[in-house]
């Protein structure tokens, strides 16, 4: 029998249809085989080819924008936002309309063309959270930057114009309307309850243990009540933090778990395209004890046809039940 099911947070249904049921090697998603071909601007040796790095890490001996690197963030050649200028709010009746400011940049995780977050040394993965965290850092210093999402498009079918490794982060003048009900949902459970809905989402899944993926000290993967897609996946600090930082002056525990999770998809799914994005609070309101930080990976496995745009419903063939167990079942 199909089943419909509401997230706590947000209130967004989905329908699982069970009737449906796809066991992992029924999907027929692209796998992601990475090759070597034709010119890679991310590759060293081309980095004349981006903008000006902002941020790298490097060999002692090496010199900025040119080889040398471990890693880099560089602004997006063809950013979707740009930082200069001025930040202009106008009105055309009731349409609103501000100038295009912000910031859109790149994070290229390894010089290795052929390297991916699941397979590269757990110490290259701390380096890639303690990009973003860095770069959070320091947009947040910008006042006219509201908000920045972290995010990850692996592959061609997740949006990835690139194979190169890399994933990417859009700083906005304004807090998005995802974004915005997740806090305000969070907010409206804490006044009633005086406690985190994320928190309690988390005890809940600890006692149940149905739908848990995997854990370690400080983190917790999970497949959500009302996933959108199959074997989506989400990781959270298991205390609560409210804004994306290093609990313990560390990301190792938080590479470890992430680099786990996409192991275990990569085995299961065989290597599939995937997105992931990283949900923070807003500049200025980083401390807080409503909200609560949190990863989400969502393998693209199936896609959104007419239903799901006209309905805002999501149908996704695999209860997170069984994504869950099978994800628990993989060696690696």
């Amino acid at each position: 029998m199909p089943e419909l099911r509401k997230d706590p947070i947000v209130g967004r249904w989905v329908i699982i249809s069970v009737e449906r049921g796809k066991r992992p090697s029924d999907f027929a998603s692209p796998s992601l085989k990475r090759r070597v071909s034709g010119f890679c601007p991310f590759c060293p040796g081309n980095e004349y080819t981006t903008p000006q790095e902002i941020y790298a890490i490097r060999h002692d001996t090496s010199q900025p924008n040119g080889p040398g690197w471990s890693l880099r963030v560089v602004p997006n050649k063809f950013p979707a936002l740009k930082i200069e200028g001025e930040l202009q709010k106008t009105a055309d009746g009731i349409f609103d309309r501000m100038t295009g400011i912000g910031a859109h940049e790149v994070i290229i995780e390894s010089p290795d063309h052929l390297a991916s977050l699941s397979r590269m040394q757990r110490k290259e993965v701390e380096n890639v959270l303690w990009a973003y965290y860095y770069r959070l850092t320091d947009l947040k210093n910008d006042p006219r930057l509201k908000y920045v999402l972290i995010f990850k498009n692996e592959g061609e079918a997740a949006g990835a114009s690139l194979e190169h490794t890399h994933s990417q982060l859009i700083a906005l003048p304004i807090v998005p309307k995802l974004v915005r009900e997740e806090i305000e949902a969070s907010r409206k459970y804490y006044d009633i309850k005086e406690r985190c809905i994320f928190c309690d989402m988390i005890l809940q899944e600890k006692e149940e243990g149905l739908r848990v993926v995997l854990e370690n000290e400080l983190y917790i993967a999970i497949a959500p009540f009302a996933p959108r897609a199959p074997f989506e996946t989400w990781i959270l600090p298991k205390s609560h933090q409210s804004c994306f930082c290093p609990p313990d002056g560390s990301f190792n525990l938080l590479a470890e778990i992430l680099q786990m999770v996409l192991k275990q998809l990569d085995k299961l799914l065989e290597i599939p395209p995937y997105n992931y994005i990283v949900h923070t609070s807003p500049f200025g309101e980083e401390e807080n004890e409503f909200y609560h930080w949190h990863i989400e990976i969502m393998p693209k496995l199936t896609k959104i046809a007419g239903f799901e745009w006209g309905t805002g419903f999501y149908i996704n063939p695999t209860p997170p039940e069984v994504a869950a167990r099978y994800m628990r079942e993989v060696q690696i």
